[in-house]
């Protein structure tokens, strides 16, 4: 008989998505970005949302401490060199109906949302104006960003509260629906610092055709749409960690209580800054090339002497061996120049003839 196949997956094939043309980058911050020094990531925030032009909307939400996080980030991102900074609290399903905070969202050129409780912060924004309006300032090219819950809510699906811990257990964790900035996948956030590993599996585990992102602290994967492709790009401190259970093998439809799941054949990318994943393809980018300006000006001389190389061989039938002789005592006159120009003029010292 032939072998059952356990796989859960999609019996589709998979199809890469189409991002809206004009849309506006995805900051995934991971929490506890610094604040203090470098502060490199809200840096980077500002430039992107317009610098001294940008206009800034802090949706505090998610915390319990709206006004003090709202004056927080209103003092860095001012101190940063950003234009204008706007708090918008909704507070309730209501007030996330008021019209004048989403003019705000729909005139800013950069939208944050903070840390703090990510179910609270999707109960009150999706499916509201408020939250409708995020999706637009995304759609319309504006900048969007969030750090901890406000990263967890950019996603299709996100985690909604559950234990951290290695192994992935059923019932470990609970989903809610974000705002789907990011579609087909599910953030997690503190990932590596909070020992997030399970969870996310047991997400994955259980809805494959999900991507599942984790991204640690003091870290961005910041996503950005290039040839109908979304890119993501990682900065800061840690990395982020990206699970693909496109080929999972798992037990999880039967899995009962909290018993450990099985989850075989994910594939595993673990990125630090500087790398580069096709979110669209599901594919790691090969890593930029960089030459420096000493190695580039190095490879066009000896191009230089290959093609004149070439030449005198084809006028003059000259051994290559000659050539090479040559050449060689050319590079080291070259050199000796160079050193020569390079160092200071002869300061004639005490003794020393006039």
């Amino acid at each position: 008989m032939p072998r059952p196949d356990h796989r859960v997956a999609d019996e589709q094939d998979h199809h890469p998505r189409r991002p809206g043309p004009g849309a506006g980058p995805l900051m995934i911050i991971g929490g506890a970005e610094d604040k203090l020094r470098r502060r490199t990531i809200l840096t980077d925030f500002v430039t992107a949302s317009g610098g001294a032009d940008a206009r800034i909307v802090v949706i505090p939400t998610a915390s319990s401490l709206v006004d003090e996080v709202v004056e927080v980030y209103d003092a860095l991102f001012r101190r940063l060199g950003a234009g204008e900074v706007t708090g918008c609290r909704p507070e309730s399903r209501e007030d996330a109906h008021d019209p004048d905070l989403v003019k705000a969202i729909d005139e800013a050129t950069g939208v944050f949302m903070t840390g703090g409780n990510q179910l609270k912060l999707s109960a009150i924004i999706c499916g509201t104006p408020v939250g409708d309006a995020v999706v637009r300032a995304h759609q319309r090219g504006a900048v969007v960003g969030g750090t901890s819950a406000g990263a967890s809510i950019q996603s299709s699906h996100m985690v909604a509260f559950g234990s951290g811990g290695a192994t992935p257990k059923q019932r470990m964790t609970q989903v809610a629906a974000g705002l789907g900035l990011l579609d087909t996948t599910v953030i997690d956030q503190h990932f590596d610092q909070r020992n997030r590993y399970g969870r996310l599996l047991m997400i994955v585990a259980q809805s494959p055709q999900l991507l599942g992102i984790g991204v640690d602290e003091d870290t961005c994967a910041t996503v950005t749409v290039e040839d109908d492709h979304e890119i993501l790009r990682v900065t800061g401190r840690g990395a982020v960690t990206i699970l693909d259970p496109a080929q999972l093998v798992t037990n999880a439809h039967e899995a009962t209580r909290s018993s450990p799941l099985l989850a075989s054949g994910v594939v595993l990318h673990v990125l630090p800054a500087g790398t580069a994943y096709d979110l669209t393809e599901r594919a790691l980018l090969p890593p930029a090339s960089y030459v420096s300006e000493a190695e580039a000006a190095e490879l066009a001389e000896a191009q230089a002497d290959l093609r004149q190389m070439a030449r005198d061989i084809a006028a003059d039938d000259v051994s290559p061996t000659h050539l090479r002789r040559r050449l060689a005592r050319k590079r080291t006159s070259r050199k000796t120049g160079a050193r020569d120009q390079a160092s200071p003029p002869h300061e004639p010292q005490d003794g020393d003839p006039r």
